[in-house]
Formats: C-alpha cells, sequence, structure tokens
C-alpha cells in the first residue's frame, strides 16, 4: 500500500481529532444514550444496541433507543437477566427502520442466554480472535456466528448484525467496538474493554467518514466494503499506529460539521 503520509496531513487530522473528540460531541451521538449509565453491562447492552440502530437521522436514533430503554426501566441488565414473560409484551411495539419486534426479542433471548454464562460482551467478539492477530475481523466473524447460534434465531434478524464474511464494512459493530475499546482522557469513547488493543479496531466506515475519506486520499476503492475499512484503517495507522481509530472523530466531524 502506498504511503499517504504527510505531516501536514497529520497535523490536520490531529486538529480536527482534538476538536471532535470532545464531551460537547457526546449529547448529539448516539453514544449519548451508554453514557447515561455506570454499570458496565448497562453500558455494554445500551452501546451495543444503539449502535445497530444507528441509521438515519441522530436525533430520532437517540429517542428511538430511549424508548426501547424505558420499556426496561431503565435498567436493562437487571431486565435482561430476570425478566418474565409479560415483560415483553410492549416490545412488540418497538420498531426503528427495518428493526422490528421480532428482531427486538431476538436480542433480548440472546443477550440473556450471554450473560448468564458471561460477565462482558467483549468475550464473544474475543472468542474467535487468536493471539497475533492484526485486527478484529475473525472476532467480528465468530460473533454473528454466535449472535445467530440460538435455536429460535430468525432469518431475517441477520441483516442487522454485519460481518466481514458477507464482505460488509460493519460500520456500526466497528463505531460499538470504538466506544468499548479505545481510552482517553477526554471522557467520549469509553475504555472499558482491555483485552481487544486499539490497533486492532477498523475504522467505522460511515457516509460522512468515507466521503471526506476519499477526499484526503485515504480511501480508493470505489465500493465501500470490509477491504475499504481495511484500506482506510491501515492509512490511517500511518498518522498513529498505536491508536488509528481515533481519526474517527476528525473525518466523522469534518463530514458533519463542515460539509
Amino acid at each position: 500500500m502506498a504511503s499517504v503520509y504527510s505531516l501536514e496531513l497529520k497535523d490536520f487530522l490531529d486538529e480536527k481529532f482534538e476538536r471532535y473528540n470532545q464531551p460537547g460531541f457526546i449529547e448529539d451521538d448516539p453514544i449519548s444514550i451508554p453514557h447515561a449509565y455506570t454499570q458496565k453491562q448497562d453500558i455494554e447492552i445500551t452501546g451495543f444496541w444503539a449502535a445497530i440502530l444507528a441509521w438515519g437521522q441522530r436525533v430520532t436514533i437517540i429517542n428511538k433507543c430511549k424508548e426501547l430503554f424505558a420499556m426496561m426501566d431503565n435498567q436493562p441488565y437487571d431486565f435482561i437477566l430476570n425478566h418474565g414473560e409479560d415483560d415483553l409484551r410492549p416490545f412488540l411495539n418497538f420498531k426503528h427502520r427495518t428493526f422490528n419486534d421480532i428482531d427486538t426479542l431476538y436480542f433480548i433471548n440472546y443477550l440473556r442466554s450471554f450473560y448468564q454464562a458471561h460477565d462482558s460482551l467483549e468475550e464473544a467478539f474475543l472468542s474467535g480472535m487468536k493471539a497475533g492477530d492484526e485486527h478484529v475481523e475473525n472476532g467480528l466473524i465468530q460473533f454473528h456466528n454466535q449472535f445467530f447460534n440460538l435455536p429460535d434465531a430468525p432469518q431475517r434478524t441477520r441483516k442487522h448484525i454485519a460481518t466481514p464474511a458477507r464482505k460488509s464494512a460493519c460500520k456500526r459493530i466497528n463505531m460499538f467496538l470504538r466506544w468499548m475499546v479505545r481510552s482517553d482522557d477526554k471522557g467520549v469513547d469509553f475504555g472499558l474493554w482491555k483485552k481487544i488493543q486499539p490497533n486492532q479496531l477498523i475504522c467505522p466506515c460511515d457516509v460522512h467518514v468515507e466521503r471526506v475519506g476519499r477526499r484526503l486520499g485515504l480511501i480508493e476503492r470505489k465500493q465501500v466494503d470490509w477491504q475499504t475499512a481495511l484500506e482506510l484503517t491501515e492509512n490511517l495507522k500511518q498518522f498513529d499506529p498505536k491508536d488509528p481509530i481515533k481519526y474517527d472523530f476528525a473525518l466523522f466531524g469534518l463530514g458533519v460539521q463542515e460539509k
């Protein structure tokens, strides 16, 4: 891969990263949903769900997530583990874009079966990774396979959990992993997970990031798929090999705020 590095571009990206990686970023972003919680499992559950529902207008995404977790009395981890059949009735009316009640009930079912056996959702991604893995690709593939391992897994729900095995760019899952893994003193990302490393993350390649990435010469690949996300990430590693995904803030911020 040809070098895209220039000191001028690094200074530009670093400056934009500092501008957008601020607590003020939280309020208008889906990451505000897990920031309403303090318990690790609550943050994982709400963060995962907010990332999966993150398509469309950010205001709508945030409102839909609030509606969803209000049905769990804003105690999602407790609800996931301890709900009864009657408690599931309100979710029959939940819908966001193509995510409907069938998907919602299966997510609840999966999370209950997972948390009955595990302490942290990080383990669901780690189970597919081997020592020395350069990035999280194998973890994402295994997570998708494990997620749909329950006997009653609906076929229609599969489209909501992306996997590199289908060549998807996996932007929502990659965004969720950034939230959980990245750690700095700015307080936007959580840094809850310590076993997956920041330099193993892949940049979430949404429409804003893609557009700005192309303009800055960080993406050449024509389509947007897993290889595109890898290309972007490899190029970002030239600017910070230990924490390349911090530049997601710069690219997204430029795309949304500075059209």
